[in-house]
């Protein structure tokens, strides 16, 4: 059988996730563009990707919709994204979507089955890490290119963001503005995106709820334990509030708010800069990882053995899981297992 010819040579990653989806997938796009020789087109949604991905190693093209489950026909991103594809050219895929709520938009623009290797079908091995499943999916080629031979390239195992010259020259700059440029930082990050959702905390699916009492218990343990660190409440506009609230509990000084002025770009440079991080399951853990920083995670009802931040520079993790219940919760967890898990990690400096 002949082979079919590919009208676009660059891979093409399919993926529409959370902030720590996405930086998960840079160990599929840094072993795909080492095996293609090419930058990786990748098509995503939420808009935390394309700030995130854009000029990252290996990452080509970005092409966004607003949300994939959108009826095609209501949706002008659909479109655009279709018509973007089209004149791209169809060529070798990897959809790395639980659901196939994204798929459509490569049929439409003329991607035919073979040319695409789908997640689904190939789900993770028992005790795999994340990470190292995409690594094994870029490994697989689609039948269209059965033929072809590739080179098996050494890829560090983990996920890795490039901070820019630019990046650290805003991080400077807004260091600088809000008097945080001399001494070192450490990042504190309380909470997730399900935490101000309809004002509400302590929903059952908001699985990363840790009080807030014992966060303001580990603010203290930290300012006593590195008094010459200022500690820097992260997040995002909508959890500010929650920053504040806890703030007000530590009553210390040195802690910093900063969850009203953290674009993805600026985020991921703080944590390049900061010594540690200590975090709930969550994006910044996998970007914190992904640029070196040691840090304290608390997990809840996720697995640490398939979601424990990985990154390639190997900054020592400190994984602190609890159980309520008999079940695992993130409520389980102690202040003093948190300031233990502390004790023992390695911090940049």
């Amino acid at each position: 059988m002949a082979e079919r010819v590919m009208l676009c040579e660059r891979p093409l990653a399919v993926r529409c996730g959370a902030f720590g989806d996405m930086v998960l997938l840079t160990a599929l796009i840094r072993e795909l563009a080492a095996r293609f020789e090419r930058p990786v087109d990748i098509v995503t949604s939420g808009p935390w990707s394309e700030p995130l991905l854009r000029g990252q190693p290996g990452v080509g093209d970005i092409f966004t919709v607003r949300s994939r489950k959108t009826p095609y026909w209501l949706s002008i991103d659909q479109h655009r994204v279709v018509r973007q594809l089209r004149a791209r050219g169809a060529g070798p895929a990897w959809f790395c979507d639980g659901n196939d709520a994204a798929k459509p938009m490569l049929w439409r623009a003329g991607f035919a089955a073979d040319c695409i290797v789908d997640v689904t079908d190939h789900p993770l091995l028992p005790g795999e890490h994340a990470s190292e499943q995409w690594r094994r999916l870029a490994r697989i080629m689609p039948s269209v290119l059965h033929a072809r031979e590739f080179k098996d390239p050494e890829v560090l195992p983990g996920c890795y963001l490039q901070v820019s010259a630019g990046q650290r020259s805003d991080l400077h700059a807004w260091l600088r503005a809000r008097g945080l440029q001399h001494g070192p930082l450490i990042a504190v990050q309380p909470g997730n995106k399900r935490t101000m959702r309809r004002g509400l905390r302590r929903l059952a699916v908001n699985s990363k709820y840790w009080p807030n009492e014992r966060w303001a218990e580990v603010l203290r343990f930290l300012h006593a334990a590195r008094p010459l660190h200022t500690l820097v409440l992260l997040g995002t506009g909508p959890e500010y509030a929650l920053n504040q609230e806890i703030a007000t509990l530590a009553g210390i000084d040195r802690l910093h708010n900063a969850a009203d002025d953290l674009p993805i770009p600026r985020l991921v440079a703080l944590l390049a800069h900061a010594d540690a991080l200590v975090t709930v399951d969550s994006g910044p853990a996998h970007a914190a990882a992904a640029v070196g920083c040691p840090q304290v995670v608390l997990f809840g009802k996720a697995l640490a053995s398939l979601y424990r931040p990985r990154g390639v520079a190997g900054a020592d993790v400190k994984v602190v899981c609890g159980t309520l219940d008999g079940e695992p919760d993130m409520l389980g967890i102690q202040t003093g297992d948190v300031i233990e898990a502390w004790d023992s990690l390695i911090p940049r400096r």
